[in-house]
């Protein structure tokens, strides 16, 4: 492994052969894309669309809640951590049935009910129906929101199996490398679609244009679904499929077969215990629950002192059968978990900065087009990720997670010398150039220190700090944004210096205890190795 290896010991590139052989790394990334399977041209071109109206959503959301919702800054935060948070558990659900609808149907069905959400969104703001939590027009929003919740769960696994699919064990690095890319493109995009449409149509849809937006988004999202019926036909895919069975060696099909067999051992194990605490803790929780909406009265800390209990067995209770699971590796454990302080960053790019673009520089050209302001960040990781790659390719993985998160969060302390917008563009720079130092070694990381045959649980328990992180998040920035980023019409001051002071404070914890914890780190790293 490269952690057990001297850093003397590894050969270092000059510096510009690095340079040109990142630059050739984006050219081979183009001619791939142009040279894919037709099939493939199904999943990618849909994928720049969706990467454009996904990230787009995402930056108008907040304001749309506030402005033409009328919700507080905090119940938008909530819808946040409803959208993303929902999406991630929707993969978890979801992905097993795109598994059983196939790729091309799978997507069909997701576009469809994306479209049919967007749609609902943009309906929300269109005909009167009343502001307010618990109005008309909220209840419409939401189903909308849901149904796009539903659709991106089936959408995103669906993808990926695409990418599985139309590519070989040799080309799929370059496949998922694509699809990333691409995404990143057409978030970028959407800074450019999204003020032009809210300006032009701001009369038609008053009071911002917003809901002409959404209603774009819909047309693009019904666009993608064409493109998906018309180019990824059931001929292009089985012409797919028949291109690549040829270029497969029968060593790697033997190489598969053993690997499904390693995978197949199944144990027999008596759940029923597991069964009896999951149903004790879902009693003490509904019974916390209503304790504190004061419908059951019962002492509220002996509750929860039920529920902490019971839901520790039912952890235990499922470990213990369990050996080989990635919970029990404390080491995995602690890192992944301890990455969430600097994972806040990734969802304050939807959660704060469009706010803090669109309020704190209010009156500025900045405020006008806070969608493009909002969306530099996936253009430069898109020119920046294989440029860093390349100059990092020969450094320690454990240290380089250590400096990525720390250049990623310390330039957040730029933002609390209070709004400037070349204080704002040096910090998306130095904190874009930090999540392409560390983002791509995580995956790698996670995949070095798993077990022989544990890759997959290791990547997928790898995703549950992100999906914290997203949910958690939401649930405070909205509490943030309306005490230190009020609204213009308010009258309040803005004190945006302390949002960002006390983010950078949340942040910058995890290269901290990343260095704290590294000989104990490494030390379990060569243990594997």
């Amino acid at each position: 492994m490269d952690e057990v290896k001297s850093d003397a010991a590894v050969e270092k590139k000059p510096f510009d052969q690095v340079i040109t052989d990142a630059f050739k790394e984006l050219k081979i990334t183009f001619v791939a894309f142009f040279k894919a399977p037709k099939a493939l041209w199904g999943i990618n071109v849909p994928y720049i669309i969706e990467g454009l109206v996904y990230f787009g959503i995402l930056t108008i959301l907040g304001k749309y809640c506030s402005e033409n919702v009328a919700l507080t800054d905090t119940q938008a935060g909530w819808v946040y951590s409803f959208v993303t948070g929902g999406i991630t558990f929707a993969m978890l659900i979801l992905g097993g049935v795109s598994d059983k609808l196939g790729v091309r149907v799978s997507l069909i069905i997701a576009f469809a009910v994306m479209f049919l959400g967007r749609a609902l969104v943009g309906l929300s703001g269109t005909i009167p129906l009343g502001q307010g939590l618990g109005s008309p027009m909220f209840f419409v929003m939401f189903a909308g929101l849901f149904l796009m919740i539903l659709g991106y769960g089936l959408y995103q696994p669906a993808s990926y199996a695409g990418v599985k699919r139309y590519t070989t064990p040799q080309t799929a690095a370059m496949g998922y490398a694509v699809i990333y890319g691409l995404m990143n493109l057409g978030a970028f995009f959407s800074g450019f679609i999204s003020p032009l449409t809210r300006h032009h149509f701001k009369s038609v849809f008053p009071p911002n244009g917003l809901s002409a937006v959404f209603w774009l988004y819909a047309i693009l999202t019904f666009v993608s679904l064409l493109i998906t019926v018309f180019i990824l036909t059931k001929k292009t895919d089985q012409q797919a499929v028949d291109q690549l069975a040829g270029e497969l060696n029968d060593s790697a099909e033997k190489n598969d077969e053993n690997k499904v067999k390693h995978i197949i051992s199944p144990q027999k194990i008596n759940n029923v215990p597991l069964i009896g605490y999951s149903v004790l803790t879902v009693f003490f929780l509904l019974l916390v629950i209503g304790i504190r909406t004061e419908k059951i009265n019962f002492n509220l800390i002996f509750a929860a002192i039920l529920l902490a209990g019971s839901f520790v067995l039912s952890i235990w209770e499922f470990l213990r059968h369990r050996p080989d699971h990635p919970f029990r590796d404390l080491r995995f454990i602690f890192f992944i978990f301890m990455l969430i302080p600097v994972q806040t960053l990734f969802a304050h790019n939807w959660l704060t900065i469009p706010y803090y673009l669109d309020r704190a520089f209010h009156g500025t050209v900045v405020s006008q087009y806070f969608e493009l302001f909002s969306n530099i960040n996936p253009i430069l990781i898109f020119v920046l990720a294989p440029i860093v790659a390349g100059l990092t390719a020969s450094a320690n993985i454990y240290k380089m997670m250590i400096y990525g998160t720390l250049v990623m969060a310390a330039p957040t302390f730029l933002l609390a010398l209070g709004p400037n917008v070349v204080l704002f563009l040096s910090y998306i720079l130095i904190m874009s150039v930090g999540e392409a130092m560390w983002q791509p070694r995580f995956l790698q990381w996670i995949a070095e220190i798993a077990p022989e045959g544990k890759t997959g649980a290791y990547m997928g328990i790898g995703q549950l700090p992100w999906f914290l992180t997203k949910v958690l998040t939401g649930l405070y920035s909205g509490y943030f944004v309306g005490k230190y980023i009020p609204r213009p019409d308010t009258g309040l001051p803005v004190h945006s210096e302390k949002l960002w002071f006390i983010y950078g404070l949340i942040a910058i914890s995890t290269p901290i205890i990343l260095w704290l914890a590294k000989n104990w780190m490494v030390k379990g790293m060569r243990k594997k190795a």
